[in-house]
């Protein structure tokens, strides 16, 4: 018999059978298909095949989250570490259909480890202006005997012109100020709450207060690489607007789209596996009647484990 889950372990591992009516909710994209055949919909199916069937220029904002190289097994589809030049290869196939996707004043962001890092940015800027490189802190990872632990991922970010949506005010971190300077007897460029005291700083290209989604988590699922919903919602906030279209070809267990309808943005995503795709209608329905964003809320994203100072999310 299978082991039965303790009461507080939330993750979602509801098999195809079991989430049959949320398989229904994705559809499938087998000739030209407008906007309004994808808008705020999951398609199930290979994302090579399924672009060039897309609109052209719908994509605000495109998030990717390909497989890296490496030997991964995607609920049995399973991808095969290869040469740099064969990674090269498939980056440049999927690179290519996005393109005409997005429109001119488009950004997108293309998530990789250090060992494919430099491949695909050998790739991205033949397409784009290369922007900035992200790395985020997984903040847990695998020992290793004889180098060193690798707790670090990239995020390359890019634009299709230089005209490009970047909302800084948007993304800020609310940090704890330890030792607070006051200027004739108030707080400079801090704020003073019964909670403690805080001073919202300007974002940087290294992000050390993500936290992986775990068991205890609403957001979680057995998926072996999901992304958490606030790093989603960085990428998100920063660079697209309310209304705005992301678009994600390599969907997975659904998190760019939960966290674009979280934020009031309309989104499309591909995904082979059915039962990624179950996970992933799971989640919007809950996205529905719950918006809030583990570590973002009153319009800030919060450092790592400082949740018991935060109120309920209000996105506007």
């Amino acid at each position: 018999m299978p082991k039965e889950k303790s009461g507080r372990n939330k993750t979602i591992d509801i098999s195809v059978e079991e989430g049959r009516r949320y398989l229904a909710g994705s559809v499938k994209i087998t000739s030209n298909a407008s906007l309004e055949d994808i808008l705020d919909k999951t398609i199930l199916g290979d994302c090579l095949f399924v672009m060039p069937l897309l609109p052209g220029c719908f994509a605000d904002l495109v998030i990717a989250d390909p497989p890296y190289n490496l030997d991964k097994d995607f609920n049995g589809k399973k991808f095969k570490k290869t040469s740099d030049e064969k990674y090269a290869e498939f980056t440049e196939s999927w690179v290519k259909k996005v393109l005409p996707l997005m429109k001119e004043d488009a950004s997108i962001y293309v998530c990789c480890d250090w060992r494919s890092g430099s491949v695909i940015e050998s790739i991205l800027e033949k397409y784009f202006i290369i922007q900035n490189r992200i790395t985020w802190q997984r903040e847990k990872g695998r020992g290793a005997l004889k180098n060193w632990k690798n707790g670090m991922e990239d995020i390359w970010f890019a634009t299709k012109s230089g005209s490009y949506t970047f909302n800084v005010d948007a993304v800020k971190m609310r940090r704890r100020v330890i030792a607070p300077y006051k200027e004739n007897g108030k707080p400079k460029d801090w704020e003073e709450t019964g909670s403690g005291n805080f001073r919202n700083t300007y974002p940087s290209n290294f992000w050390d207060d993500i936290s992986i989604p775990y068991w205890s988590m609403p957001e979680n699922t057995a998926h072996p690489t999901q992304k958490p919903e606030k790093l989603l919602a960085k990428l998100i906030l920063a660079s697209s607007n309310s209304g705005d279209v992301v678009f994600d070809p390599f969907l997975g267990s659904g998190s760019t789209t939960v966290t674009a309808r979280k934020l009031r943005r309309h989104y499309v995503g591909i995904e082979l596996n059915e039962q990624y795709c179950v996970w992933a209608g799971k989640r919007l329905e809950m996205a529905g009647t719950d918006p809030d964003i583990q570590g973002y809320s009153d319009g800030v994203f919060w450092e790592r484990n400082t949740s018991a100072f935060q109120k309920t999310s209000e996105i506007t």
